[in-house]
């Protein structure tokens, strides 16, 4: 039996792999995926993180909220030719982040430290057992990281821009006929609005992972459909694996 959901645009970039658990929906419930992202994102040159003054050498510990964080932390250290040390302490949002880590140093568990829901908030309680390190937070040019939260803790934290987001454009000729739009941050709903300023929601799903992207569907006034994290799904993909269960045994 097929549902209602057709068509899902993920605004993500295609996996490499070519394996991906948005594959393992499409094929389960007779859907197609399809990656598109909204957004881009473009690292900062070493010369331009230089002009913020934050020497990377000076901090002990790394907050980590996203892989493409890590991507560029390491890319930076390397275009300033910082050698990571083995000491490094790294506090991550997810799981999945911690173990993106793995990508570009030895997977220590004394060293790497890890929320268990998705929220910056309950890296909190890790941080302030480690009171005494100097804590750097990777982010982009509109980062939506909780600061006042992380402020709470009374850790040396210092945000650093390292990377930043610009709408990826949807060309004149290029369809738009989705059933249901996943997206992953803030700027992703600002780029489906700059792009369509008339978008109107109908009966079109969102579903979004994480607070600020959810929020910024809200404040928006369109209508979420499906959030992630919850206790029933860790991931975006089991948030929408649940819904099209629902929406299938409902017809």
């Amino acid at each position: 039996m097929t549902v209602n959901t057709k068509k899902i645009l993920v605004s993500q970039p295609k996996p490499a792999s070519g394996k991906s658990p948005y594959y393992d929906l499409a094929e389960k419930y007779g859907i197609e995926v399809v990656f598109r992202p909204f957004i881009k994102v473009e690292g900062l040159a070493a010369k331009e993180f230089r002009q913020q003054k934050i020497n990377i050498a000076d901090f002990t510990a790394v907050i980590m909220t996203s892989r493409t964080a890590i991507d560029n932390y390491f890319r930076l250290c390397e275009e300033t030719r910082f050698s990571v040390p083995d000491t490094m302490k790294y506090f991550c949002t997810t799981e999945q982040i911690a173990n993106y880590l793995q990508k570009y140093i030895v997977y220590r568990k004394r060293k790497i430290f890890r929320a268990l829901t998705g929220h910056v908030e309950d890296l909190v309680p890790l941080i302030n057992k480690h009171p005494k390190e100097k804590y750097l937070l990777p982010a982009s040019d509109v980062h939506q990281t909780n600061m006042a939260v992380l402020e709470a803790t009374k850790a040396d934290i210092t945000t650093a821009t390292m990377y930043r987001t610009i709408s990826n454009d949807f060309g004149p000729d290029e369809a738009f006929d989705y059933d249901m739009l996943i997206f992953f941050s803030p700027s992703g709903i600002e780029s489906l609005l700059k792009n369509f300023p008339d978008f109107k929601q109908g009966d079109i799903k969102i579903g979004c992972l994480g607070e600020s992207a959810q929020k910024a569907v809200i404040d928006a006034g369109l209508r979420l459909d499906i959030a992630a994290p919850t206790p029933a799904a860790q991931s975006m993909p089991a948030a929408i694996d649940l819904y099209l269960a629902a929406q299938k045994k409902r017809k």
